[in-house]
């Protein structure tokens, strides 16, 4: 199942979202990553369907045909999924989070107890606010921090100016290029070798890029400022992936969230990076929270 929708909310914005999976399976909201969409679902259609599993999966505000909302805040979001689930029907829910989607279902199980009965954090991104050490961060991320600290209409002007060359489709027969010039991991190198991994990443960040550089710097901007909640607040399962080669958001990053967490199991898996979990572990992270 795909299914693609709208929600408006009370301000007048839309929210658009996809489903994927059993359509009649247990209800799980997918958080996407960063720079990202809503079509980074796909990963896990094939083994939700196998597990009696329906994904629900937005675009968060100013990604692709999600209306923008330039003064958001990490707390907003909580009611927006409450809009959406509303819209179509649904109670109680899991959340699935890979890597940058990570604060935003914590956000969920902070501020909705009721209904968000477990969360899952696959690769995720931590509160990078409260960071006094960040080398355990990818350079890129460390450098964009900086910049937004610093030099913020320079940030936004190279977002700017990225835009066109992100947004675009690159051929086939460029994509192990591409892989090399990204010097992934050599586990994560493999794992996107698949075309149907490599597409559920890469084009759900095209699609992003695609609707505006504004709607990305956006959400990039989420990542940098306190979430308005502790950790330690939490009282939902946790259940906390990562990979032991994690570029991005190194394992002792991780390692020290789940310290945090009141309930949380975490899985800290040997040969995994940042891409390779998610694609790799699908079945085995859905099958897990579903239990939980």
């Amino acid at each position: 199942m795909t299914k693609e929708d709208l929600v408006q909310l009370p301000s007048g914005a839309a929210v658009a979202f996809q489903e994927y999976g059993d359509a009649n399976g247990v209800p799980v909201v997918f958080c996407h990553g960063w720079p990202s969409s809503c079509t980074m679902a796909q990963l896990t259609d094939e083994p939700a369907r196998e597990l009696g599993v329906r994904i629900i999966s937005p675009d968060r505000p100013g990604i692709s045909a999600s209306s923008l909302q330039p003064d958001r805040k990490l707390a907003d979001w909580p009611r927006v999924i409450e809009r959406v689930l509303d819209h179509i029907g649904i109670g109680e829910f899991r959340g699935l989070a890979i890597s940058g989607g990570a604060p935003y279902a914590y956000a969920m199980a902070a501020t909705m107890p009721g209904r968000a009965r477990a969360i899952a954090i696959v690769a995720g991104a931590i509160p990078m606010a409260e960071l006094e050490d960040a080398r355990g961060l990818l350079p890129l991320y460390r450098w964009m921090l900086a910049l937004h600290r610093s030099r913020p209409q320079l940030l936004r002007r190279l977002f700017c100016m990225a835009r066109p060359i992100l947004a675009l489709r690159p051929p086939v027969r460029l994509r192990p290029l591409l892989l090399k010039m990204l010097m992934l991991r050599p586990c994560d190198a493999e794992s996107l070798r698949d075309a149907a991994a490599f597409e559920a990443i890469f084009e759900s960040q095209r699609r992003a890029w695609r609707g505006s550089a504004e709607g990305v710097m956006t959400d990039a901007q989420i990542y940098a400022l306190p979430w308005g909640f502790s950790l330690e607040d939490i009282r939902a399962p946790v259940r906390l992936w990562h990979g032991k080669q994690d570029r991005a958001f190194s394992v002792h990053l991780a390692e020290e969230v789940a310290r945090r967490l009141p309930d949380c199991n975490a899985r800290f898996i040997d040969k995994a990076g940042h891409y390779s979990l998610p694609i790799c572990h699908m079945r085995e992270i859905l099958a897990d929270l579903v239990s939980a």
